[in-house]
């Protein structure tokens, strides 16, 4: 039986070359994404533990600790915890380390590298063994600076020129004294680090007097276990905690795989829906081949084969076949990651060097899932093949699908679809988190149940394009009787698309929707011209405020000061603004009281006061940073969206609490309303800083829609995998039915279709495949979109449901072009079958 298998495959290997293409695309999307992720995670890992060359033991202060009413104090590392660490026995030296954002402009004023990739540091001393000096001295005074070598040769910077650069808003313009290499990440990443000298980075960061860290570094002979173990008994343990190099290392190791595995996991789903979309191809493909094999079949079992050994032989062929596919697609899966490595350095996301990581588990799981995969996709039709009785099948007598299965598959069918349905519904009542995993259920099961009733669905929609194929003649005619002449071939061939153009539709609708939420959102509840922020999410300084309000044109502002404070025993985050502008900046529904704030009266968000059982009269407590307690009345429940939520009070009673007031944003009205004069003129005052945004209601949606359109593009892209999966399988049933209908096809060739009409006559059966797939997944899309947007709906009130017929009609399109390319080799060599050698043939 294996020899029979062995030569099985190679008589019929053509017919098999599709099947082949899609495991083989499958397998390669998986193998490429685990070497692509695991040369990522290895090289971030490598260069993430050269940053720990130069330390044994890092020293970092102790969480806050909040207790009751009152606000802890956050434990500072001094000066004097530094002295006591460099005299521990064992230790060599002890490094004060203060960091943080610090926004570098190249030489045209834009902005160097994402937000949180542009880094601030403090260079130690005359010379700092974490940063070797390429050229230059040390940075003396708050005028000098030091720039990374790989920033300085990227963006053109040389000792002596001036760099301008933003902390907190306002723009410092410091002289470049030196450059230096570092092993930093974020610069391998395309980012800056930029060094100050130490008091500069401690007055500069807001930490005065005070590190962030102290690394502490062993005398030769010395451990780090016992580096550390000097440390914990000469420095208070409830103020320090101490971490060795090791273990600084494999907590970073652990973080880097942690976020590489959302990376990886996310395209290793889609990698699967290619994978599953293949699966119909293969049991497409195998269905055929037993249905042409079935006379030598079932002569194998008159000669005394067996079922089991008639199964074992079909699943041989698939092993093979599964084989060939996952050897050629691990090939190609590790040139797909060594191209995405490449492609990431001509995108400048740039990340450390390091070799190409193909693991034994990368080896082992693409062996795997490619034979997998097609051995279970052929074990039914293997299974069909051993039932046929080798007497009807030896007297060409075909096994139809009986009255009976059919009604057993349609009912087994309906009652999936239903059952999804009313799952669906039921989830979309939900709050939130609570109705995904049913909705996610819901849409399973629905998803299974239109697949199982596709045959059933095939015969009236296809029905449904008759006057169209009419236009046709004699070929459109044929074409759609031969389209629904084996619906369940016809329907696994469909649903191989409609999978892909389900999801495709549905994120596209979620999308569309979310971003006229977001612009509703925005109109509606912020009355402000402009908002200023800075780059990078980070905080404001309160100078910005300031030079904005003195800025010509500018009627209202109101910075945005969270600071926290104990509530009823819980720590929260309360919202500073100015009371008296607040009103004309802001346009939310209130739903109780007054939208009033000034001195002890606050207004809270709806969310916010359930949680408290506050209403419009309540009053509460509140204890902020200083240990001071003020009592509050509620003045009004206001409607909270993802844009301004939380509890507002007036900048003038939170201030006074605060030791080093930050905003997060500042919100500004202007007489002229929002232009580009306007706003250039609001960039000048803050001294054409890059490291702040200023933005008015269209940028910000714009900010956001950019984001919506950059994931879309990237699922579009990812999802394309498993079309083109789909295309193969289009091509592997055409091909096929053109080889079993070869006599049908002679025929037809002689009594007067010429060949223009057999090619038409496959484009067309091909093009009403392709679209009844097509409209399927569009009409699944869409319901699904809509499913999930009413979940969303019960969290974000302005969402609105958005579909996007023009993208719709793209995808119809995209359908039918998919039907057109996939007939092009089939039709091709219908017409050019011989005319009576296709007569003569079986």
């Amino acid at each position: 039986m294996f020899r029979t298998a062995l030569r099985n495959v190679l008589a019929h290997k053509a017919r098999l070359l599709m099947t082949v293409l899609a495991v083989m695309l499958g397998v390669a999307f998986v193998s490429g994404t685990l070497v692509f992720t695991n040369t990522i995670s290895d090289a971030l890992q490598k260069s993430s533990a050269k940053g720990f060359e130069h330390v044994d033991v890092a020293v970092t202060a102790e969480g806050r600790q909040d207790t009751g009413d009152t606000l802890g104090k956050a434990p500072e590392l001094t000066r004097a915890l530094l002295d006591d660490a460099a005299r521990v026995p064992g230790a060599a030296d002890a490094i004060g380390v203060v960091s943080g954002f610090t926004a570098m402009a190249d030489k045209d004023g834009k902005l160097i590298g994402d937000g949180f990739q542009t880094q601030g540091g403090n260079y130690w001393g005359d010379k700092d063994p974490r940063y070797p000096l390429v050229s230059g001295s040390a940075p003396k005074g708050p005028d000098e600076v030091l720039v990374d070598s790989e920033t300085a040769k990227r963006v053109g910077y040389e000792v002596g020129d001036t760099v301008r650069l933003s902390i907190d808003g306002p723009v410092l313009t410091p002289k470049i004294t030196g450059i230096f290499t570092t092993d930093d990440g974020n610069v391998a990443a395309g980012g800056s680090l930029t060094l100050f000298d130490t008091a500069t980075a401690q007055r500069l960061f807001g930490t005065t007097g005070t590190y962030d860290q102290i690394d502490v570094t062993a005398k030769a002979g010395v451990s780090q276990a016992a580096l550390k173990a000097e440390l914990d008994k000469a420095l208070p343990k409830d103020v320090v905690e101490t971490t060795t190099a090791g273990e600084l290392a494999d907590d970073q190791a652990m973080m880097i795989a942690e976020s590489m595995s959302g990376l990886k996991q996310a395209l290793l789903v889609f990698a699967g829906i290619a994978l599953f979309v293949g699966t119909f191809i293969i049991a497409n493909t195998f269905t055929m081949l037993v249905a042409q094999r079935t006379k030598e079949l079932a002569l194998l079992r008159a000669v005394g084969a067996s079922r089991r050994q008639v199964t074992r032989s079909v699943l041989i062929e698939a092993f093979l076949v599964g084989a060939i596919a996952a050897v050629t697609g691990l090939i190609a899966g590790v040139g797909i990651g060594a191209g995405l490595r490449s492609l990431m350095g001509t995108l400048d996301a740039t990340v450390p060097d390091g070799p190409l990581v193909i693991s034994p588990g990368t080896i082992g799981t693409a062996l795997a899932v490619g034979v997998l995969v097609t051995m279970l996709a052929a074990w039914l039709p293997g299974r069909r093949a051993a039932k046929i009785p080798p007497v009807a099948a030896m007297s060409s007598v075909h096994a139809q699908a009986s009255v009976k299965s059919l009604v057993l598959r349609n009912t087994i069918g309906a009652l999936f679809s239903a059952a999804g349905v009313a799952v669906i519904l039921a989830a979309t009542t939900m709050s939130g988190s609570d109705g995904q995993a049913p909705m996610g259920l819901g849409a399973v099961l629905l998803i299974i149940g239109v697949f199982v009733l596709t045959p059933l669905l095939s015969r009236p929609l296809i029905a449904a394009a008759a006057p169209v194929l009419r236009v046709f003649g004699v070929s459109g005619k044929l074409a759609r009787q031969n389209s629904v002449r084996n619906p369940r071939r016809t329907a696994a061939t469909a649903s191989a698309l409609m999978i892909g153009l389900t999801l495709i539709t549905g994120m596209t609708v979620m999308a569309g929707s979310l971003q006229k939420s977001i612009d509703k959102m925005a109109s509606a509840a912020i009355r402000a011209d402009y908002v200023v922020s800075m780059a990078n999410g980070n905080f404001l300084s309160p100078d910005v405020d300031e030079k904005l309000r003195q800025t010509e044109g500018v009627t209202a502002t109101s910075p945005l000061r969270n600071a926290p404070a104990r509530i009823g025993g819980e720590t929260e985050y309360v919202t500073g603004v100015t009371g008296s502008t607040i009103g004309e900046l802001t346009d939310l529904k209130v739903d109780s009281g007054t939208f009033e704030v000034g001195g002890t009266d606050v207004v809270v968000d709806a969310e916010t006061a359930a949680s408290h059982d506050w209403t419009a009269g309540s009053t509460f407590g509140a204890s902020f940073e200083d240990g001071e307690k003020q009592q509050f009345t509620v003045a009004g429940v206001y409607e909270g969206n993802d844009l301004i939520r939380g509890i507002m009070l007036d900048n003038a009673t939170l201030t006074p609490h605060l030791s080093d007031p930050t905003d997060m944003r500042v919100m500004v009205k202007t007489s002229d309303g929002a232009s580009e004069a306007t706003k250039d003129r609001l960039e000048k005052a803050l001294g054409t800083n890059p490291g702040i945004k200023v933005q008015d209601k269209k940028d910000i949606s714009n900010e956001i829609a950019s984001m919506f359109t950059l994931m879309l593009n990237m699922l579009y892209g990812l999802l394309a995998m498993a079309v083109i999966v789909a295309v193969l399988g289009v091509i592997n049933t055409l091909a096929m039915s053109v080889f079993e209908r070869s006599q049908e096809i002679g025929m037809l060739r002689a009594i007067g279709l010429d060949r223009k009409g057999i090619k038409r006559m496959v484009r067309l059966e091909s093009v009403v495949i392709s679209l009844f797939g097509g409209v399927l997944g569009i009409g699944l899309g869409v319901f699904f979109g809509w499913a999930a947007g009413e979940l969303l709906s019960t969290k974000m009130p302005t969402y609105e449901l958005v579909l996007p017929w023009a993208r719709m009609a793209v995808f119809l399109l995209l359908a039918a072009t998919v039907g057109v390319l996939a007939a092009l080799w089939p039709a091709r060599r219908a017409a050019r079958l011989n005319m009576l050698a296709a007569i003569k043939s079986e």
